[in-house]
């Protein structure tokens, strides 16, 4: 049995809190660490957004995750290009956010612990504590070295993004500087695939081109995710992915978070999150379905979800949709953890 780890004002109905006892939250991705490292951010600490209605900030931190019923967070670690080639450099500023999350995890010893593996993440959970994993949002991060990403690696950098609002060594953004929708990944790219897959890291799609994420799926050999998008058959826009796109992941046994943003939804509320994880599951199965919100990323996120104490919310919202507790707990949790099994890391790294 895991250890409840969740406040008395944990909002959403009973049968809800039960499901989230039973499978408690995982959410793919939060740029929480860059307000650390910028601001001072203190992830132990419960926090109130500033701008209730339009805070792009401070949607994160341990006491909400708790009261939302989450298991486990992966954070974004994010770097600008425009530093490239200054000091301290674009992988410096990825391990000082990994300094930022160490220091979060020593301040308050058993409330949130480091990750690599599906089986921490249970061992935290059980003991009542929330876990944290790292990925990485853009390789122009490891600064045209492969053998940066050994480097992340043995920090327990879980997943790595090939790109983000740009061109990078490995490839093209499906917007951004550097837009190219009829270039896929180039050399570097299908090097990188296969370099993420020796080092046990999980390749995160979000982000890229069309051409360079059907190259990408074909080229990898083990589950993709795609950490926070929007799907085209819910809603036309251009951070949203097609139903080929879906497809080559589930193939794969991949995942894809639905972000938490209306601009990419369509609209506010929870019918819009419903919508596009609904459209999800009719074009591939409930296999396929994460949560993915993008907190803490410069988003104004749907009101009900501006923080993880709305998490409960959505599971009666899909329930009432239709989902059976069982497809929720997959879509909670289920999904990343086979995932993070099909991509099993050795923990004496």
């Amino acid at each position: 049995m895991r250890k409840t780890v969740y406040a008395p004002s944990m909002r959403g109905s009973q049968e809800a809190r039960a499901l989230h006892a039973e499978f408690p939250a995982i959410d793919l991705h939060a740029d929480s660490l860059l307000w650390a490292r910028w601001l001072n951010y203190d992830l132990q600490k419960r926090h109130e957004p500033p701008l209730p209605r339009a805070a792009l900030g401070g949607h994160v931190d341990v006491p909400r995750m708790q009261e939302g019923g989450m298991g486990a967070q992966f954070f974004g670690l994010v770097s600008f290009p425009w530093w490239m080639g200054k000091s301290p450099g674009l992988a410096a500023d990825v391990h000082e956010q990994i300094d930022e999350l160490e220091r979060a995890a020593q301040k308050n010893v058993g409330k949130l612990c480091i990750v690599r593996s599906a089986e921490e993440v249970e061992a935290c959970n059980k003991a009542g504590t929330v876990a944290a994993l790292l990925g990485i949002e853009g390789a122009h991060a490891l600064e045209g070295r492969l053998e940066e990403l050994e480097r992340f690696a043995a920090r327990g950098v879980r997943y790595l993004g090939i790109l983000h609002f740009n061109s990078n060594q490995a490839g093209y953004p499906a917007f951004g500087k550097g837009r190219n929708d009829d270039a896929g990944l180039t050399r570097f790219g299908h090097s990188l695939i296969e370099k993420c897959e020796e080092q046990r890291v999980i390749v995160d799609l979000a982000h890229i081109n069309k051409k360079g994420f059907i190259e990408a799926c074909e080229r990898a050999t083990k589950p993709p995710v795609v950490s926070h998008t929007g799907v085209l058959g819910a809603f036309d826009h251009w951070r949203n992915i097609d139903d080929d796109q879906l497809r080559a992941v589930a193939n794969k046994g991949g995942c894809i978070g639905v972000i938490f943003c209306p601009q990419y939804l369509g609209g506010d509320g929870l019918e819009p999150v419903v919508k596009h994880m609904r459209h999800i599951v009719n074009t591939v199965g409930f296999d396929a379905v994460a949560l993915g919100s993008d907190w803490d990323g410069f988003i104004v996120p749907t009101q009900q979800l501006s923080d993880p104490r709305g998490l409960p919310d959505l599971t009666d919202a899909l329930l009432a949709d239709g989902f059976s507790p069982t497809e929720v707990g997959k879509l909670l949790r289920g999904n990343v953890m086979r995932v993070l099994r099909d991509n099993p890391v050795s923990t004496s790294i």
